[in-house]
């Protein structure tokens, strides 16, 4: 059961990061006026061809 709840916490801690990684990398992107990443972008959930519309 530890272990279970080991990889889970990793799993959790591991997206966390990386949508805060992403979501503060979009934020600078369209802060300089350049277009974000397409890695950033699906790691947000976003459509990267739908983006210019938003």
């Amino acid at each position: 059961m530890t272990t279970l709840r080991n990889s889970f916490a990793q799993g959790f801690f591991g997206r966390a990061f990386a949508v805060l990684s992403a979501a503060n990398a979009a934020a600078a992107a369209v802060e300089g006026h350049r277009r974000p990443k397409e890695r950033d972008l699906k790691t947000l959930g976003i459509n990267p061809a739908d983006f210019p519309r938003v």
